[in-house]
C-alpha cells in the first residue's frame, strides 16, 4: 500500500512539471524552471505571450492567471516572480505584477501588484504579512 501512495506522488510530481512545458512550449508562455502547475489550474490561452511565471513557483489547482480581458479589449502581461505559491482557487487578473517570494491564499482575487516578500489573500487581496522568506515552491521558512 506504502508502494502504491508514493507511486501516485510520484506521477502527481510529473504531472505537474509536465504542465509547465505544455504551456511554455505549446502555448509560448514564459515559465521558469522548476515551476509546477497544477492540472486544473488555468492559464489564459488568449493571450498566452503576456503571461510570466518565474522559477520554481507552485500554481495550485483552480487558479486562473488572465492577461486579458475580452470586455474591455485589454491585453495586459502579467507577471509572477520567483518561488511563489499561488493557493487553490486564486484568480489573477490581467497587468499584475506579483514580487518575488509571494504567498496568495486560496480564493483570493489579485486586483495590484504585490511586492516581494509578503502573503496576501482576500477578495481583493491585501497583504497580511511582509518580510517572509520562501524557498522552492513557495514554502515558507
Amino acid at each position: 500500500m506504502e508502494l502504491l501512495s508514493k507511486a501516485r506522488i510520484w506521477l502527481y510530481i510529473k504531472l505537474r512539471k509536465l504542465q509547465a512545458w505544455r504551456y511554455s512550449r505549446l502555448y509560448g508562455m514564459s515559465i521558469g524552471e522548476g515551476t509546477q502547475i497544477s492540472r486544473k489550474a488555468k492559464l489564459d490561452t488568449a493571450h498566452p505571450k503576456g503571461v510570466h511565471i518565474g522559477k520554481y513557483c507552485s500554481i495550485t489547482g483552480g487558479v486562473i492567471v488572465l492577461a486579458h480581458d475580452g470586455c474591455r479589449k485589454l491585453e495586459k502581461d502579467t507577471f509572477i516572480g520567483d518561488f511563489c505559491f499561488i493557493g487553490t482557487r486564486s484568480i489573477i487578473l490581467p497587468g499584475v505584477k506579483i514580487g518575488n517570494e509571494v504567498v496568495i491564499g486560496s480564493g483570493s482575487v489579485v486586483t495590484k501588484d504585490v511586492p516581494s516578500n509578503c502573503i496576501v489573500a482576500g477578495n481583493p487581496a491585501r497583504i497580511i504579512k511582509t518580510g517572509i522568506r520562501c524557498d522552492k515552491l513557495g514554502r515558507i521558512i
